[in-house]
């Protein structure tokens, strides 16, 4: 009653390098995603020691302290919204007892 499938092998050797072209395309991507994220913080140093070199040059205090309030705005953001997420996952929980 039961039908027996019967294996075909040029359809199993298709299907391997199928998945063989797959894992080489994951692996091409993860290689250049890995790479990209090396040299972000690269990049993003040598911004930092350009706006430093800037402001120290033109001695404009206000200007200073125009940036340095925004690199705090820039470091409390991402706290405000892991503390947010947190209450509410908190306030979900008690709810539910």
């Amino acid at each position: 009653m039961l039908n027996r499938v019967e294996s075909r092998p040029e359809l199993e050797k298709r299907t391997g390098e199928a998945k063989s072209k797959v894992e080489r395309q994951n692996r091409s991507i993860m290689f250049l995603l890995l790479i990209a994220y090396c040299l972000l913080p690269i990049a993003s140093n040598a911004q930092c020691a350009m706006c430093r070199a800037s402001l120290e040059s033109t001695g404009n205090v206000s200007q200073a302290e125009a940036v340095n309030d925004g690199i705090v705005y820039l470091m409390i953001i991402p706290y405000v919204l892991v503390a947010l997420i947190a209450f509410a996952v908190y306030r979900m929980y008690r709810k539910k007892k």
